[in-house]
């Protein structure tokens, strides 16, 4: 069997490292890959926005499954394309992907379906934005609606930072065309949540729940990125809690999607807030969250090969369970210096080897040169640490980051530390390091 991964990052080496120890036997093909996922897959020169050539490769090369990554293929249509040729792929279509290339279209449905989210206005009209900001109560959250890699909320404290915010994403169009409409929304105080599902179109399977950490800097503070990393499982993580948000979220979207004729099948990311009022949805996506897949996937001990062949035949989830390996895992992303301005980059890195029970390390911005292995991107590496507990996870993370050098390299020393610090505190909660 063959399977082609599209993409480059984390999110796609951790799928290469998952399928690599599910079927030894099959040939993995990733484009354009990274080379951190060397042996393990074959490389092939195609961008994963380039949906023709990548239709072309999965056609010539017999490839059973196609598993996209990013969500840029998925919002121009490789599903579509790959479907109308007959070549089985796992992912929403490009409609059914409007989830996340358009908030204003993911918020309008869940306003109308009762999916619990943040009060909201959309606009497409700057002056009307600004107008509206001015009676706004404090803080704010402002996004872009189209597709800004990650980096298109600004969480406001004031109306004057939002106003900024505006002008930056509709008049300076900082993010191009996804600023060209905004969302203005109520901020939501709580604890964030990731909870992913696998969707066939009119039901979900969950994967363990898991938390990443946006903010650049250590204690939440600084710049949002596009993740400095996470830790699952993530508590409230009991099957209670996630089939209720198997019912509240995911299923209403499931069926209002098939009642537009657009059915959602592939990975469901409902990002939540969990506040005073229950959870929240902040935003959806549609694909597995980057660095999340680097702790999420590693901690499945059923397998994840025929859930995702079942959806892109089109069949069913009847019947399947995702089950959790014991233990823990967390990582750090370790980030170029400057991230997430410009970053600094081709900086040679030098990674020792670890005990892959203990410690793994996903590529996510990096290149060869000259043989020589050089950062490639703002984040370079996601080291997850696996522990019996979340704090041996994090401690083998930490040490694991601290001997791997490449000037400039900048982490977070806190991640996970919401439950760490809870048990510190509160000796009842220990049992949220023993996972």
């Amino acid at each position: 069997m063959k399977i082609l991964v599209v993409g480059s990052g984390g999110r796609e080496h951790a799928f290469v490292d998952t399928l690599a120890r599910e079927a030894p036997d099959a040939t993995l093909l990733v484009a354009p890959g990274n080379p951190g996922m060397e042996p393990a897959a074959r490389r092939v020169s195609i961008e994963a926005r380039d949906v023709e050539s990548l239709a072309r490769l999965a056609a010539e090369e017999d490839v059973a499954l196609t598993i996209v990554g990013p969500e840029a293929p998925l919002a121009a249509g490789i599903v579509d394309r790959f479907e109308t040729a007959g070549l089985p792929i796992f992912g929403p279509s490009a409609a059914a992907a409007r989830l996340e290339s358009s908030k204003a279209f993911a918020k309008d449905l869940m306003r109308d379906r009762g999916v619990p989210t943040a009060a909201y206005a959309t606009f497409r009209d700057a002056a009307r934005a600004l107008r509206h900001v001015k009676s706004h109560p404090e803080p704010l959250v402002v996004k872009a609606s189209g597709l800004a890699a990650g980096k298109g909320a600004v969480v406001c404290d004031t109306r004057a930072e939002a106003a900024a915010a505006i002008e930056s994403m509709m008049i300076e169009a900082c993010f191009g065309e996804a600023g060209a409409e905004v969302v203005v929304e109520e901020f939501m105080e709580g604890i964030e949540l990731s909870v992913f599902f696998i969707a066939d179109g009119e039901d979900v399977v969950a994967l363990p729940t898991s938390r990443d950490y946006k903010r650049a800097g250590e204690g939440d503070r600084g710049l949002n990125t596009g993740g400095m990393g996470a830790y699952a499982p993530a508590s409230p993580g009991q099957p209670s809690f996630v089939e209720a948000v198997r019912d509240t979220v995911a299923r209403p979207v499931l069926a209002a999607m098939a009642e537009a004729g657009t059915p959602y099948r592939g990975f469901l990311y409902a990002g939540l807030m969990l506040t005073d009022e229950g959870p929240k949805v902040v935003e959806f996506n549609c694909r597995l969250g980057d660095p999340e897949t680097q702790v999420v996937l590693p901690l499945l001990a059923s397998g994840l090969l025929d859930p995702l062949l079942r959806v892109a035949r089109g069949g069913s989830l009847s019947g399947v369970r995702l089950d959790r390996a014991p233990g823990a895992a967390l990582v750090t992303v370790m980030a170029s210096e400057g991230y997430p301005g410009p970053s600094q980059l081709g900086r040679p890195i030098d990674i020792p080897e670890f005990d892959p029970d203990e410690v793994r390390v996903f590529h996510a911005g990096t290149r060869k040169r000259e043989g020589r292995l050089v950062t490639a991107g703002g984040r370079v590496l996601g080291v997850t640490g696996f522990g019996r507990t979340l704090a041996e996870a994090a401690a083998r993370s930490r040490a694991a980051v601290e001997r791997i050098r490449f000037e400039g390299a900048r982490w977070r020393g806190d991640i996970g530390w919401h439950e760490l610090e809870a048990a510190r505190v509160d000796p009842s909660a220990r049992a949220l390091l023993s996972v």
